[in-house]
């Protein structure tokens, strides 16, 4: 007897039901959000077409060039004794700062990070003081520390730790909200304190991408002390403005190729250091561990690699045992690591001479520096002035920004190991964005100005260039932590690079694209103020004088524009990655 199986029949829609079927609706949220990158990226377009840059003009006025640089005769440079202490003191003070802004952005970072925070009230007011410091510009934050302490580099430490708090306590709190809870709740649930979840289940988790941090920030902010040179901090900076200001360019510029070159030296190095400790990507290893030798990586027990050795019968078998770590050649290398940085670290604070009496004294300062700037008042140019300046400052930066974004996508997806077509282009990407990345704003525009004259179109095109390197790299970043699955199917169905490109890396990287596009324009905006110091247009230039007129009031008001327009800025960021998230 044989029994039938009644087999499931697969019912096709009709093509009544499919028009029946209900459509995906965008929310009116989203149409918004829409609509808002459309109507700023009207505005771009208009800013870039009020900036007038014009290729053939340049071209036409090289002849400036010819003639500066005609005069200005062969590059000079200081003594080297006092150039190698310009230099010590400059990364002394950059380094120092930097540090002191990672140990205040510990408590700021775990306020602000959901999972750790006492409550929301607390969670506010964290991320309220990182986006204060970083809406205040460092080059004003000196101008106080400037009166208020003595001359040297205790204003340019201060002014750096206070502004890079902004940044490093925001990407902290992400570095913390993305963590295994695991290790922390296990600590909680055993009756640990919150200090003891902090330095168990958190610490050794974020640590390695808090040190990332810290050496981009630390790159970041040895560009940006050139400009802290104008407003009197002690360094290359300062002696660069001096020699400009005399009228001594040979000697002028070759501080700025010294500044150059530095700048990326130090990329280069701190690539090499955020490689080695974040590891391996996939199962392939990193640029810095091929640049240090493969002998390390044969010795490295890597789970890509092969098993680790199992451990010797009765070693660690009892605590005794287990505190008597063998000195393996990766223990060696971590402790001489630790003791190299300890080194450095020692060096930078003693090389910057930090008069440590000045933290007694400066307190019966305050009333008096606090009513120079209070109340803020707009002096003889007036309010309407005042805002057309601005109006300027936003202009320059929408159009550095839609300048920077094309040239960034294109150089940002070659230099993704996901995109690139080989090795070799990748790499040539990668040290593009380097070299661009070494370059500091402030010296591209002073020689932009040389050529094309004071204005806005300088800036413009300084900015861009500087957002070619920033962006470019976030870019490649994000590309390549992009879900490869996508990627597979289509180059299994077939589809070429650029439709495998186009169908799912972009498509998977635009809501870090819209994310970074908007962290560049924040950027862009303080970049546009200082850059109007020398000329690049915008309302630096009334900040400049009225710095150097000790009219401070003027100062206190330029500041609340710049900081209202950040503020505004960032709303309006976290509104888009909210809505497209």
């Amino acid at each position: 007897m044989t029994t039938t199986v009644d087999r499931p029949r697969i019912v096709q829609p009709s093509p009544s039901l499919l028009e029946r079927a209900p459509k995906r609706r965008l929310s009116p949220e989203r149409i918004a959000a829409g609509l808002t990158l459309l109507a700023l990226l009207a505005l771009s377009v208009a800013a870039l077409g009020e900036v007038q840059i014009s290729i053939p003009d340049m071209i036409a006025s090289w002849g400036n060039a010819e003639r500066f640089f005609a005069r200005v005769g062969p590059l000079t440079f200081p003594e080297p004794a006092e150039l190698a202490w310009l230099v010590a003191l400059t990364l002394g003070l950059v380094l120092t700062g930097t540090l002191l802004a990672a140990a205040l952005s510990v408590p700021i970072a775990y306020l602000a990070a959901s999972n750790t925070t006492p409550g929301n009230g607390w969670r506010a007011a964290a991320r309220f003081v990182g986006v204060l410091t970083r809406a205040l510009p460092d080059v004003v934050l000196a101008m106080v520390f400037v009166l208020m302490f003595s001359l040297g580099a205790l204003p340019g430490i201060l002014a750096i730790g206070i502004h890079s708090i902004g940044m490093i306590s925001k990407m902290f709190a992400d570095a913390i909200e993305q963590i295994d809870e695991g290790p922390r709740l296990a600590i909680r649930a055993a009756g640990g304190t919150r200090m003891q979840e902090f330095f168990g289940g958190v610490l050794p988790q974020v640590l390695p991408s808090w040190v990332a941090t810290v050496l981009h920030r630390n790159d970041i902010n040895l560009r940006g002390s050139v400009v802290l040179g104008y407003v009197g901090v002690a360094g290359l900076g300062l002696e660069m403005s001096y020699a400009f200001k005399s009228l001594d360019y040979g000697l002028g510029l070759g501080i700025a190729l010294v500044i150059f070159v530095l700048c990326v030296v130090m990329e280069i190095v701190s690539s090499a250091v955020r490689a080695a400790m974040l590891g391996r990507i996939g199962d392939r290893g990193s640029w810095a561990d091929r640049l240090v030798g493969r002998r390390l990586v044969r010795g490295q027990d890597a789970a890509t690699r092969r098993p680790a050795p199992r451990p010797v019968a009765g070693w660690a078998s009892s605590p005794q045992m287990a505190l008597r770590r063998p000195w393996t050649s990766e223990r060696v290398r971590n402790v001489a690591a630790g003791w190299l940085a300890a080194a450095v670290v020692i060096a930078g604070v003693w090389v910057c001479q930090i008069n440590w009496g000045d933290f007694l004294t400066f307190w019966a300062k305050i009333p008096a520096v606090a009513v120079q700037f209070w109340p803020p008042t707009f002096g003889v140019y007036g309010a309407e002035v005042m805002f057309e300046a601005l109006r300027e400052t936003i202009a320059i930066a929408l159009a550095a920004t839609l300048l920077a974004l094309g040239a960034s996508l294109l150089l940002g997806s070659f230099a993704a190991r996901n995109v690139a077509p080989n090795g070799g282009i990748r790499g040539a990407a990668r040290f593009a964005l380097v070299g661009i990345r070494g370059i500091p704003e402030i010296i591209l525009a002073i020689v932009l100005i040389v050529i094309t004259g004071l204005g806005m179109q300088a800036g413009t095109i300084a900015l861009a260039v500087g957002g070619v390197g920033l962006l470019g790299k976030l870019i490649a970043d994000s590309f390549e932590e992009v879900d490869r699955g996508p990627e597979r199917a289509l180059f299994a169905t077939g589809a070429t690079r650029l439709q495998v490109y186009a169908g799912a890396t972009v498509p998977q990287g635009a809501q870090a694209l819209v994310g970074h596009a908007f962290y560049l324009l924040d950027t862009n905006i303080r970049a546009a103020t200082i850059l109007g110091i020398v000329g690049g247009g915008g309302v630096g230039y009334y900040l400049l004088n009225a710095s150097q007129g000790a009219n401070y009031g003027m100062v206190t008001a330029i500041v609340l524009m710049i900081l209202v327009t950040v503020l505004a800025v960032e709303a309006l960021a976290m509104w888009m990655r909210k809505v497209f998230r």
